[in-house]
């Protein structure tokens, strides 16, 4: 069968679709990027806000009217919010919460029938993640939180904490390795948790990494702003590890965050990022914004865009409130208005996408190691378009280069691009080969 595989929102939903998308292949069925072609549609939807849970709604109809002679699965934290109201809708062939979305594949099959054909019978260096289109491969290492931030519904769709072993998590990196995968991103609901209930520390699983596996980039996905060993800066010595992290903020104000029951208010984040650009020189720091939480005053709103200012964020991924049954947040008196969100969110955009200018502008002139992921957009004769390793975009004129995708190219980053949204990058030359002597022989 041809299966096709769909995520929305957090890079945990993209790891897990990497997952079912080797364990069908193992079954023989062929991944396939085209839901038009497929037998088989697999949706890991999205519930963090009211606007993830509309964009859920809309690729599973799209899903339906776009194949409807297919099989549709759905799982991921909507699904598992919402189980009765989506079955009740039909036309969902099976739903699996997230309790059982690890299983999800061995469930497909059994319920649906689908039919299988020998491992053997796969090609050897057959990579699901390259079917679909992708060059980052994202692994899964922990799920659940146990914090209960006030606006924040993941909690109750993914449940309590769980680490994955490291050796179980060098297993997966040295598979995709083995596929030709570059560069890998380990993802969690709560990342900073990792080995809580093992024992252990996130510091250890980066280091059983670095030191178990050849792979050529990691990256670590989203962390909460707390409880950060002190031995991970130091880890960062070793040029593998790239030098991002994405750190949601939430708010600068403080008394907004203490309503948001955040675990770190601004001073501490303060100090985190000063330890973070002390210890890991030209690292790039991301962060994620709530605007509009019940309550925010003018004046703690500008306290939020003067805190965002001081600390320079490289990138900002902006969220207007949205109340979501279930959690405390949906409780709270003095809801925002959705024109003041409107108002508020096109200032943070307009503040971010100076900082973002500005962080871009500091890294002309220097010569950095890209990741070409592919062409930009859908024109095939495009540029060439990847990440630095501080995670910044950036694009390569075409020209009349061979494929580049999936490379590892030394470029020079050279200026701004027209879109004012990524850096322009010029190959360097390869460095010359060192002469060889040959001695006589005697």
């Amino acid at each position: 069968m041809r299966v096709s595989l769909q995520a929305l929102g957090c890079r945990l939903n993209e790891a897990e679709l990497e997952t079912w998308a080797r364990q069908f292949q193992q079954l023989g069925h062929q991944v396939t990027p085209d839901e038009q072609d497929a037998d088989l549609v697999v949706v890991n939807t999205c519930a963090v806000t009211q606007e993830a849970v509309r964009k859920s709604r809309k690729l599973l109809r799209r899903a339906q009217r776009a194949n409807p002679r297919a099989k549709l699965v759905v799982s991921g934290c909507f699904a598992t919010l919402e189980t009765q109201a989506l079955a009740a809708e039909g036309d969902i062939d099976l739903l699996v919460p997230n309790q059982d979305k690890d299983r999800l594949v061995a469930i497909a099959a059994a319920e649906l029938d689908l039919p299988t054909m020998p491992v053997t019978a796969l090609a050897a260096d057959a990579n699901p993640l390259f079917a679909r289109g992708r060059q980052r491969a994202f692994v899964k290492v922990q799920d659940g939180c146990r914090y209960r931030c006030a606006f924040c519904i993941v909690t109750l769709a993914r449940g309590e904490e769980r680490s994955r072993p490291i050796a179980e998590v060098l297993a997966e990196i040295d598979r995709a390795a083995a596929e030709g995968v570059q560069e890998v991103v380990l993802a969690g609901v709560h990342l900073g948790g990792w080995g809580s209930d093992l024992g252990q520390g996130l510091d250890e699983l980066v280091a059983g990494v670095l030191a178990g596996t050849d792979l050529p980039r990691l990256r670590l996905g989203s962390l909460e702003p707390w409880e950060l060993p002190e031995r991970l800066w130091d880890l960062f010595a070793n040029p593998r590890l790239m030098p991002h992290l994405h750190l949601p903020l939430q708010s600068g104000a403080d008394s907004v965050l203490r309503r948001m029951a955040r675990r770190c208010h601004s001073g501490e984040f303060a100090a985190l990022a000063a330890q973070a650009r002390e210890r890991v020189p030209g690292i790039n720091l991301t962060t994620d914004l709530i605007v509009g939480f019940p309550g925010e005053t003018d004046a703690e709103w500008q306290q939020t865009l003067d805190f965002v200012r001081q600390i320079g964020f490289g990138q900002i991924h902006i969220f207007p409130y949205s109340p979501r049954p279930g959690t405390k947040a949906a409780t709270l008196p003095d809801q925002v208005p959705a024109a003041v969100k409107r108002a508020r969110s096109q200032q943070l955009h307009d503040l971010a996408r100076q900082l973002k200018g500005e962080t871009l502008d500091r890294r002309l002139g220097a010569e950095v190691t890209l990741l070409v992921e592919g062409r930009h957009g859908a024109d095939p004769a495009g540029d060439w378009f990847g990440y630095t390793p501080d995670y910044l975009p950036a694009r390569l004129p075409a020209a009349a280069t061979p494929d580049l995708t999936n490379r590892l190219l030394r470029v020079s980053l050279t200026g701004r691009h027209a879109d004012g949204e990524s850096l322009v990058a010029t190959p360097l030359p390869a460095p010359a080969a060192r002469p060889v002597t040959l001695r006589p022989a005697p």
